[in-house]
Parts: structure tokens; sequence; C-alpha cells
């Protein structure tokens, strides 16, 4: 076999895999599980290709500035006592010891120990940020994971009529697990704050809820279902985020 018949043999073009197709429209129910219409969103939010090395940037980042440093060991110059040489250096047929604060000594320092005061911080930037977000955002609807809720209000806090809408939420197909997940089943995003529906889902483990503006990818991708209400008021919020970001950034 001659030179050029191995180059020949050697380069064989692979396929990529076909991208998935971005479905802007989507449909909306109303509390009762029922379908009331459709909404079409934006590519910009809802339509970005998943990246692995952005994502993984930015969710460690966010967990560490989410971190507070607890554990402190004192080292010997900060433990009590230990002022005065335990014995004699020579004598007493003892190892020599210079002070009860060395490491070496029950109740002495720790060498090397964990530091309160260690910053774990990381700088996130806001273009970066809000390209996670929309990433997150994306790849949750590619599951079949976003739910998009008309309207959500109470006239009054009552636990009671949060556990109805669940279960009518849960009749739905595909996300028939928002009123029976035990861990992380959903997170309720609303448009603008709502006290009544704050506390009446505040007593419900595996829910969480928080207004739209303020959704971040930890959130996202840590609960199994995203529930977004008032979904034209909530889109535009997101899109202009994510449009005032862009903006900043040139």
């Amino acid at each position: 076999m001659t030179t050029t018949d191995t180059k020949k043999t050697s380069a064989k073009k692979v396929k990529a895999a076909p991208a998935a197709v971005f479905n802007a429209k989507n449909d909306v129910y109303s509390t009762k599980g029922t379908k009331t219409g459709s909404i079409d969103l934006p590519e910009s939010v809802f339509g970005v290709k998943w990246n692995e090395v952005l994502m993984y940037q930015v969710l460690t980042a966010m967990q560490a500035n989410a971190r507070t440093p607890v554990a402190h060991a004192k080292d010997r110059a900060q433990v009590r006592g230990g002022g005065k040489k335990p014995w004699q250096q020579k004598g007493t047929g003892r190892s020599r010891h210079g002070s009860i604060r060395s490491p070496l000594w029950k109740g002495g320092g720790v060498t090397h120990g964990p530091l309160k005061d260690k910053d774990y911080s990381q700088k996130i930037n806001k273009k970066v940020r809000s390209k996670a977000l929309a990433i997150a955002l994306s790849q949750k609807l590619r599951d079949g994971k976003i739910l998009f809720v008309d309207t959500l209000s109470f006239a009054a806090p009552k636990a009671a009529d949060a556990r109805v809408v669940l279960s009518a939420l849960g009749t739905i197909l595909g996300f028939e697990e928002v009123a029976t997940r035990r861990n992380n089943a959903a997170l309720l995003a609303l448009s603008a704050r709502d006290t009544n529906t704050i506390k009446s889902f505040s007593n419900f483990g595996n829910v969480e809820v928080d207004e739209v503006r303020n959704l971040n990818p930890v959130d996202v991708l840590k609960y199994k279902y995203l529930i977004i209400t008032n979904p034209k008021e909530s889109v535009a919020t997101l899109a202009a985020r994510m449009g005032a970001n862009e903006k900043e950034t040139k």
C-alpha cells in the first residue's frame, strides 16, 4: 500500500449529529391544566445551543460565591497559653519541647487547618452569566420541562389551594411529577412579586417560588420543572435582560 493510499483510507469524514430544531411556538395552560393558547418564544433566550464548558465555569463560580466559610482551626499563634517552656532543654530524659501550643501536643495549634477568612468568590461577567441562563433555559425547553401558565394568583395565602393547582398541573402530559416528586420538583417563576402566592407555597419543600427577573442557571437546573407564569410579561422580562447585558458589553 502506498503513502497516498494510506492517507485516503485514514481521512474519513465524520457526519455531525443534526442540531435540534428550535420550536418557537409553545402551549400555554391554565391553573386547571387545560390549554388556553400559545406563545412565541425568542430564539435568543430559548434557542441557544448547549455549551458544557461555559456552564461548568458559571455554575462552579456561582456555587463558590454562595459559599460561606464556617470551619476554622487555630494555628499555634492563636492558641492560648504555652508561653513558658514545659521543661528544661536537657537533663530530664524526655524529648525537648518549646511550647505546649505546638501541633504535636493535644490542644495545640492545627497545621494547615481550614480558615474562615478564606475568600472563595469568583468573578462572573454579565454577558457570560446571561449566556449561561439562556443555555439553561434552552436546554430545559428542549427537554420539555418548561410549563407556561397564563395566570396564577390566590385571594389569600392558602396551602390547600396551592396543592389543588399542583395537582391540576400534574395532569398535563410530561409534567406528572409536579405534584408527586418529593425533592426539587418545580421552580415557580412569577412575572412580579405576589405575596399570597409565595406564602401559599412556603410549606412545600419540593417547590421554590421566585420572580422571573431573579432566575439564574443554578436554580433552573436544580429543579426538574420550570413553571413560568404570565408568559408574555415573563418572556419580555427575560428578553430585555439578555438584550441589556449584550448592549453593555458592546
